[in-house]
């Protein structure tokens, strides 16, 4: 007598239980802030100086003493100050023509922008200025310190760096910034049928035989994370193959990641060979594409450790939005980036979904002009064209129908791809 089937994992559950099992690489690297777009810091930025450095203008104007702008006074324009240059203090009843980013200099407490003077021409060789307009101490007058203060951290360590951080690293005067090494991740598949574009044209291919599409979209994926990546090609569906393979992989590598071949056919070696060199947890997620999952680990065999080890689902939509929904964030945390929360966008299907699926299911869909979402027509989990026309996919609760014009939970795939 069969023994009863486990319940399928919650998703939540299942990432929860993947990422507890996840540390940050130990290994740090210094890289110019130039090359560092999409690394994460290791270490606190914390700032040598306060930025800005000095007090200094955000208008082209006039650095005045408020308290010498009576009524219809007129007031000597003694000085010019351009950026990069000093001025010297302000005496009573002068004024300096000052540009955006100078140092506002002593005396000064405002800075009147220049539409608002009115030029009066020269008196001994002086030019001579007035204004009309009411006049606030401290308007258009950066502080020093007022965007950042010296010694406080600006950037926290498992930080990943964007063209924004950048900047503000820079401005820091950061020429170099020390970063969570990048995860190695070995990437083969397994299965006699697969077969590599350009090896076979398509006119030729075997009965049986299918292009290997995951592993490229696969290694996109792991490029966009940050992640170094070794092909390992196509692996023989055989035992000893496998073997040499994974154990090649652990030696080198922090990640072993595959698609398909991890079942209990005859012809799926990839099982019973990681639980040889190491171990496996095979995993039923309640998620739909995508409801086989593996994770376990393979030891090394040429120095302590051990190397994670992910078999994905063979369908390519099914491995597609697994990788997102699992791998991703696991890949990141073995930076130092913890993992954050969803945050789904609320709104309108433009569609209707009868009957809702037993498990939680990820459904693609597209944005239309009038701010709705539309359904694709066909969402198996072999079907690719869905994600490349799609922008994203509704998370959908087990069992939940959609009426057109339900408000919906939708996941963009910029949130994952940036």
């Amino acid at each position: 007598m069969n023994a009863p089937r486990a319940p399928l994992m919650p998703l939540d559950e299942a990432r929860h239980k993947l990422l507890a099992q996840v540390r940050r690489l130990p290994d740090t690297e210094q890289v110019a802030t130039f090359d560092a777009d999409g690394r994460v810091l290791a270490q606190d930025l914390v700032s040598a100086l306060q930025v800005p450095a000095f007090d200094n203008s955000s208008m082209d104007g006039y650095a005045v003493r408020t308290a010498d702008l009576a009524p219809g006074a007129v007031l000597r324009v003694t000085q010019r100050i351009p950026a990069g240059h000093n001025g010297q203090p302000l005496q009573a009843g002068e004024v300096a023509r000052i540009f955006t980013g100078a140092p506002v200099p002593s005396g000064a407490d405002a800075v009147v922008m220049q539409e608002e003077a009115e030029v009066l021409g020269e008196q001994g060789g002086v030019p001579q200025v007035r204004f009309a307009q009411p006049v606030q101490p401290g308007q258009w007058i950066r502080r020093s310190g007022e965007d950042v203060q010296r010694g406080a951290t600006v950037l926290p360590a498992g930080t990943r760096l964007g063209p924004a951080e950048l900047g503000l690293a820079a401005s820091l005067g950061q020429a170099h910034v020390t970063v969570v090494a990048r995860p190695r991740v070995a990437l083969f598949s397994t299965g006699d049928e697969l077969v590599m574009p350009g090896d076979v044209p398509p006119e030729a291919l075997p009965p049986g035989a299918i292009y290997n599409s995951n592993r490229f979209f696969l290694k996109a994926l792991l490029h966009r994370m940050g992640c170094e990546v070794s092909d390992l090609g196509i692996v023989p569906d055989r035992r000893e193959a496998t073997l040499a393979a994974l154990k090649s992989a652990a030696d080198h590598h922090d990640l072993i990641l595959t698609s398909g071949g991890v079942s209990v056919g005859e012809e799926d070696h990839v099982k019973p060979a990681v639980q040889a060199l190491g171990a496996l947890d095979l995993w039923q997620i309640s998620m739909k594409p995508g409801k086989p999952f593996a994770f376990g680990h393979v030891r090394r065999s040429t120095a302590a450790g051990e190397a994670h080890f992910v078999g994905l689902p063979g369908n390519p939509v099914s491995s597609y939005i697994t990788f997102l929904l699992m791998v991703q964030p696991m890949v990141l945390q073995m930076q130092g980036v913890l993992p954050q929360p969803w945050a789904p966008l609320q709104l309108p299907a433009h569609f209707d979904l009868p009957k809702g699926d037993k498990r939680r299911e990820f459904l693609r869909v597209r944005r239309n002009a009038a701010g709705g979402l539309d359904l694709f027509p066909n969402q198996s989990s072999g079907v690719l064209t869905s994600v490349v026309w799609g922008d994203g996919v509704v998370d959908n609760p087990a069992g939940q129908t959609i009426a057109r014009g339900d408000l919906v939970n939708f996941l963009p795939f910029t949130e994952w791809l940036a």
